[in-house]
């Protein structure tokens, strides 16, 4: 059996362990953040939970590593894959994957055209991105001096601003941390931003060529 296959076969059975790791890794880092007075034993298997979580991802990106036979080149050319391992910013994305799977295993059923899948995907990559970003913004901002993220609604009205690239600046991160993520939001807004509407003009360019190969008015 080649190295594709059996890669292949290892994406196939890790996707939906991987995705239900990065649900439960942004589920406790959101308690963690979110809720600092609840009792140290909660708060420890929080803890615990994004360690495993994050244990998985290694396990999975050294198997893979592994199984590709490609050496030190496997990481610029699975880029991706390697700064998802060392940002946890970006883990809860790994969700989107596993209904991509999902949708994958449902046969004979139809599949949403291309340019709806790539609005769905990076919409769904835009909410998770968001929320992460929101967290992190809100646990490093709201007791810093002269900070303007106070509450975790600042921190998701922030969020929910960058990502659609208007920076109305009424909230804007003072901290360090906070900056590198409202710069790595930004470029992700602006990724983002670009598929759906990329998606949406040749969805319609697709319409109107259908609508101008049809046959024309009758002549009287």
């Amino acid at each position: 059996m080649d190295d594709d296959s059996r890669t292949a076969r290892w994406e196939h059975r890790a996707g939906v362990p991987l995705g239900v790791a990065s649900l439960l890794y942004l589920a406790s880092y959101a308690v963690r953040v979110l809720g600092p007075e609840l009792p140290g034993p909660v708060r420890d298997l929080c803890l615990a939970v994004l360690y495993a979580s994050w244990a998985l991802f290694v396990v999975d990106y050294a198997v893979r590593w592994h199984l590709s036979g490609e050496g030190v080149h496997f990481v610029h050319r699975h880029w991706l894959d390697s700064v998802v391992v060392l940002l946890p910013l970006l883990r809860p994305v790994r969700i989107v994957r596993v209904y991509d799977a999902m949708q994958e295993r449902r046969r004979g059923q139809p599949h949403m055209p291309l340019q709806a899948r790539v609005m769905l995907y990076a919409g769904m990559s835009a909410g998770l991105l968001g929320f992460a970003a929101a967290l992190v913004m809100y646990q490093y901002e709201h007791a810093a001096p002269h900070a303007s993220i106070r509450t975790f609604g600042d921190s998701l009205w922030w969020a929910a601003s960058t990502l659609a690239t208007v920076g109305y600046g009424d909230v804007v991160p003072v901290t360090f941390v906070g900056r590198l993520v409202a710069v790595a939001l930004m470029g992700c807004g602006v990724a983002l931003l670009g598929a759906v509407t990329g998606s949406f003009s040749s969805w319609l360019m697709q319409r109107f060529a259908r609508g101008d190969d049809g046959p024309g008015p009758p002549r009287s």
